[in-house]
């Protein structure tokens, strides 16, 4: 920051202050961990990696080749001057068209979009941020299903006031919503007189890397009709890595029930983990509701994504044989990289969370703690953090009601990095076997 004067004593805004950001979290003290002292191959092979972020990095090659291959999409040729100048908030049509065709395309052809219908925003942070200003007033509150992404805490609550109450899963059914526990939690937030805007979902590509079931989603929308709340659907595709058959989106579900109560759904996706391109912030929301759409774009000039990057994946995604190339070969990558660490979670005695999806998986290290708490957790994520060098997340900084529960990222690195990460985690495993005979 320079050089440094003295501070005058002058009040920042109540925003500015708040601890609603959560980046206190140790979700977020792991990754500064690990900027400090990152592991690389030559040069510190010791170091933290990074097991913490969720990013898809194992396709990167397809994209790179593409751009070789393709080198108008990244130039702009005669129409320079034309993109050079301010866009309306709609943003490019060709890019919006390319937006909906793919969306389509990576659910399996089982949903349809309309290019109309999509607000482009950068990134899904600024997706759900934007959609939850439209959707609630300050002191209201969204359910969310937990174990949910840290980030959440700070993409929903901190600049807009708007309050989270968990959704409390377990794992005795991999942590899928029920209807008593999404009741309970509706009934909470009423007894504290805190009215409720809508759930928020994340499907396929959840804490949990599981996909949300048809039947829970045909429940989501007949409470949602009752309560006469909102359901916002955070639909991260990320390669259902088994089979794309097993990934329903809620405009399935919609299309099936003739749209009725459509206006009541929000679908939020982005390209940051089907295409690796977190750095590009791109995002939509998709939205059933006429004022939600016209609201959002107009709120949009404060997320809009450059006309540079629109043009280069309007050209990206308007390929077909790239995109079809790109999704399959991807997903069978995905699937190999999941069970490469299953299977090595497995060898040493600790069990995962059955999922189909996502880039990461949920071990379970409870039987490890020495304390069967939230304290307990803690102290052996620190263990890892800081002995082990592997920065994993703790179940309670997603709000993991069950102790023991971490989340372990898999598609940020090469296999050569994971299979060092997993040799650790057996160096480690073995250590406590011979001290405490826990297996």
């Amino acid at each position: 920051m320079g050089k440094m004067i003295e501070q005058p004593r002058v009040e920042l805004s109540k925003v500015a202050v708040s601890e609603t950001h959560g980046e206190n979290s140790p979700y977020f003290a792991g990754w500064k961990a690990y900027d400090e002292n990152p592991y690389d191959e030559l040069t510190n092979s010791s170091g933290v990696i990074q097991m913490g972020l969720a990013e898809n990095q194992v396709s990167f090659d397809l994209l790179e080749k593409y751009l070789e291959e393709h080198p108008e999409a990244s130039t702009w040729g005669s129409g320079f001057r034309e993109n050079a100048l301010f866009q309306d908030y709609h943003g490019l049509r060709s890019f919006r068209t390319a937006m909906a065709s793919f969306m389509e395309q990576i659910r399996g052809g089982r949903a349809k979009f309309d290019p109309d219908r999509v607000v482009l925003t950068a990134g899904a942070t600024a997706a759900n941020e934007l959609l939850t200003f439209i959707l609630a007033n300050p002191g209201d509150a969204l359910l969310v299903p937990t174990p949910y992404y840290p980030g959440f805490d700070r993409d929903l609550r901190w600049r807009t006031g708007v309050n989270i109450v968990p959704i409390h899963c377990d794992s005795s059914n991999n942590f899928q919503i029920t209807p008593q526990a999404l009741e309970a939690a509706y009934n909470e937030a009423e007894a504290n007189n805190t009215k409720v805007r809508g759930v928020l979902i994340t499907n396929p590509s959840n804490p949990l890397g599981a996909t949300v079931q048809r039947s829970i989603l045909e429940y989501l929308l007949d409470f949602v009709t009752e309560k006469n709340i909102h359901l916002v659907s955070d639909e991260i595709y990320s390669g259902s890595v088994f089979s794309s058959s097993e990934f329903v989106s809620v405009a399935e579900i919609l299309e099936a029930r003739q749209y009725k109560e459509a206006e009541r759904v929000h679908i939020v996706y982005s390209l940051s983990k089907d295409l690796g391109l977190p750095g590009f912030r791109v995002g939509t929301i998709y939205s059933y509701n006429d004022s939600v759409v016209t609201t959002a774009r107009r709120m949009s000039s404060f997320t809009l994504i450059s006309s540079q990057t629109q043009h280069l994946l309007a050209c990206m995604l308007s390929d077909k044989k790239f995109t079809e190339n790109y999704i399959g070969t991807n997903r069978e990558r995905l699937r190999k990289r999941y069970q490469m660490i299953i299977e090595g979670l497995r060898s040493v005695g600790i069990e995962c969370l059955k999922g189909n999806a996502g880039l990461f998986c949920w071990m379970n290290l409870s039987p490890l703690l020495e304390k069967p708490n939230k304290e307990g957790e803690l102290e052996l994520w620190n263990a890892f953090l800081h002995e082990v060098k592997l920065n994993i997340s703790p179940g309670s900084s997603c709000r993991c009601s069950e102790p023991g529960w971490f989340r372990v990222c898999f598609a940020n690195m090469s296999e050569h990095t994971l299979e060092v990460a997993l040799e650790r985690i057996r160096n480690f495993m073995e250590r406590i076997n011979k001290e405490y005979k826990v297996y």
